[in-house]
């Protein structure tokens, strides 16, 4: 799993990702009909962010599908607005880390180490 500081790397790193696991089509030729994006909270607080692009939609992947059909493409094809993008995100199924390395949507409540995540992040 890489994840990227900025949204936009992110997309970078997918797209090269893509077109690497489908030799011989180029970023013109490529089309895409599946975007998913993963949000994490880290226990620093920065955030970072994990996406992947997919051929065909409905493909499972380590992120959340948001887009799909010509608005995946659009992503791919460099023509979005990152503000939209990110409102298209559900807070809801950000991912923030409680441990060395560890993602929930929540922290455990039943362990000490648990309860001080959550109180952090309420600080938050």
């Amino acid at each position: 799993m890489t994840m990227y500081a900025t949204l936009e790397e992110a997309i970078d790193a997918a797209r090269e990702e893509f077109l690497a696991n489908n030799p011989g089509i180029d970023a013109d030729d490529a089309d895409v009909q599946q975007l998913n994006v993963q949000k994490y909270v880290l226990q620093d607080g920065d955030i970072m962010w994990q996406v992947e692009f997919f051929a065909e939609e409905g493909d499972d992947g380590e992120c959340l599908p948001i887009l799909s059909g010509e608005a995946a493409q659009a992503v791919f094809d460099g023509d979005f607005d990152e503000i939209e993008l990110r409102q298209e995100w559900l807070e809801e199924n950000t991912m923030h880390e409680w441990d060395e390395g560890e993602f929930q949507l929540e922290p455990p409540l039943d362990t000490e180490e648990g309860q001080a995540a959550a109180d952090e992040w309420d600080e938050r």
